[in-house]
């Protein structure tokens, strides 16, 4: 299974601002992780709305997570910005082999497995050592140690 582009952004987004604590700007995120300022700021949005991320307006402003945030899973997190939906879809067009096909429920019990090992893993687990203190390492913004 592939995960959306915008999943895997959030879920460093995410990750970086569990390792480093604090307060982020949408530009360190975007510059510290590599990513399209644009994107970042449309999933801080998304991940503010789902209440992983708290936003603060104003000069000293920018995101942090939200309390107990660290305690969610991944799975839950992959849900959330993958949706539900079947790998297939056998309806649109019509699969002829419908009626009798076990790809179809392989793959469900693929995505299933799938999802209950990503409910394993907290958004904790996913900052312990080694990626913390690779994540601490990324480039911080100037005037900042």
């Amino acid at each position: 299974m592939k995960l959306n582009r915008s999943t895997d952004m959030a879920l460093r987004m995410v990750m970086l601002a569990g390792a480093r604590g604090g307060r982020l700007t949408v530009e360190e995120l975007a510059t510290d992780l590599s990513l399209p300022r644009n994107h970042v700021a449309k999933l801080v949005q998304r991940l503010q709305r789902m209440e992983v991320l708290v936003t603060v307006r104003g000069r000293t402003g920018g995101v942090e997570l939200a309390p107990g945030a660290l305690r969610l899973t991944v799975g839950h997190l992959v849900r959330a910005f993958e949706g539900s939906d079947e790998i297939v879809d056998c309806a649109q067009p019509p699969c002829p082999l419908r009626s009798a096909c076990r790809l179809r429920t392989t793959l469900r019990r693929a995505q299933t497995a799938f999802l209950a090992t990503l409910d394993e893993v907290t958004l904790e687990d996913l900052i312990a050592t080694p990626t913390g203190p690779l994540l601490l390492g990324l480039p911080l913004p100037d005037g900042q140690s």
